[in-house]
């Protein structure tokens, strides 16, 4: 057998029984919001109407979102000015926004964790809406006084499933940390602020007049989790979630259709209609890969259907959604934190799938698994495998809330 059949056989065996947890969730959204008419008069505002701005301005009021998060108003004098912000003017918001926003999430997640800062060992961060160096990581580092030792990793270029991607390479961290027998304590960071975007996108519609959706979905935010190998974790610390498994595939010949397109005003958002499809036929054969790969499933007599699973499905927009669910054969329960989250937030890219986990929890007990699942630019699919390790029966559904003040 060649050595690369074998590497590649090697990576479809069984997981062991890794040991990693999940050990608190958090997830901040700022204080403003953007309902579907105050997206329009803004848009008007500013530009002529037009076929194109027309359509978009119709989708806009069909989305499925009540209100989308973010990190400034309509009024906002930056997003007011004769022209689009400028790439630099963008950056200099998310290092003062975002960071805040991120350092919220990350506290509320160390919190609930409830061990010491000094115990951190790493962060592992994403974002797909800031390029600057040092990484906003390093902000929210310093912010929460993190040792100048733990061990920094920012991904850039995974959009929607940068989530799951890190939380992905967070896990080979942890048990690389279990292998020399070592503590890992990972702070894994989610953070995006797509909304100020809007005249940026706006500027393309009115010159090409080519129907671009994203300025009616996306929103902003941040979530973090702390992720644990276990070894010398207090007795007092209690799970969230274990994490028994997950996996990654990037499908052929789709790198045209989800993308975020560098540009002097921003990024530019592109979604071909293909999407939909792309991600609910992924689903399936990536889920179907990873089962019998955990040895606590796969040894039962009667096989788990995706039915019998939670879903923490990445709300990529309302067709993702109903185009996953029923391919699977979900009911809007299974996704009933990803539909609450779309809702009340938008699409916020990244950051959205661990405020899903943390909505999730609260809406009543459950089913014991979840599969988390999101997609990204490539398109890749990420996905994962997690055990409730305490469900609180007690907890009743609680009410949607679009405000900051959200525990999310």
């Amino acid at each position: 057998m060649s050595p690369h059949k074998v590497l590649a056989e090697a990576a479809q065996q069984s997981f062991p029984e890794v040991d990693l947890h999940i050990m608190g969730v958090g997830s901040q959204y700022p204080e403003h919001t953007v309902s579907p008419q105050e997206f329009r008069e803004f848009a008007l505002r500013h530009y002529p109407r037009t076929p194109a701005l027309e359509k978009v301005l119709a989708i806009n009021e069909n989305t499925g979102i009540d209100v989308r998060s973010a990190a400034c108003s309509v009024n906002h004098p930056m997003l007011n000015q004769p022209h689009a912000p400028t790439i630099d003017q963008l950056s200099e918001i998310f290092l003062t926004e975002g960071v805040k926003l991120a350092v919220g999430a990350s506290r509320k997640a160390i919190e609930e964790w409830g061990g010491d800062i000094s115990q951190i060992t790493h962060v592992v961060a994403t974002t797909c809406t800031n390029s600057a160096n040092p990484g906003y990581d390093y902000y929210v580092a310093r912010e929460l006084g993190l040792s100048g030792s733990v061990e920094r990793t920012l991904l850039h270029g995974v959009g929607c499933a940068g989530g799951l991607a890190v939380l992905r390479n967070a896990a080979n961290i942890a048990l690389g940390a279990s292998f020399l027998g070592r503590p890992a304590r990972i702070l894994v960071v989610t953070c995006e602020l797509a909304s100020l975007m809007a005249r940026s996108e706006l500027d393309s519609l009115n010159q090409d007049q080519d129907l671009r959706i994203g300025m009616t979905i996306f929103s902003d935010g941040s979530s973090a989790v702390v992720l644990s190998n276990g070894i010398g974790e207090s007795p007092e610390s209690k799970p969230v979630f274990d994490l028994l498994a997950w996996d990654h595939r990037t499908l052929p010949e789709t790198d045209k259709d989800i993308g975020f397109d560098v540009h002097p005003n921003g990024w530019k958002v592109i979604l071909t209609p293909r999407v939909p499809a792309l991600a609910s036929t992924s689903a399936p054969p990536l889920l179907n890969s990873l089962l019998p790969r955990i040895p606590s499933l796969a040894d039962r007599a009667i096989p788990l259907a995706p039915q019998d699973f939670d879903w923490a499905l990445h709300p990529g927009g309302a067709k993702v959604l109903t185009s996953v669910q029923k391919l699977l054969g979900l009911t809007p329960h299974h996704l009933r934190a990803s539909y609450d989250v779309y809702k009340n937030h938008g699409n916020s890219s990244g950051a959205t799938i661990f405020s899903v986990l943390n909505r999730l929890r609260d809406m009543g007990e459950g089913r014991e698994h979840v599969v988390g699942c999101a997609f990204g630019p490539g398109v890749a699919i990420e996905m994962c495998v997690l055990r409730r390790h305490r469900v609180p029966s007690e907890v009743q559904a609680a009410p949607a809330s679009g405000s900051s003040s959200d525990s999310e």
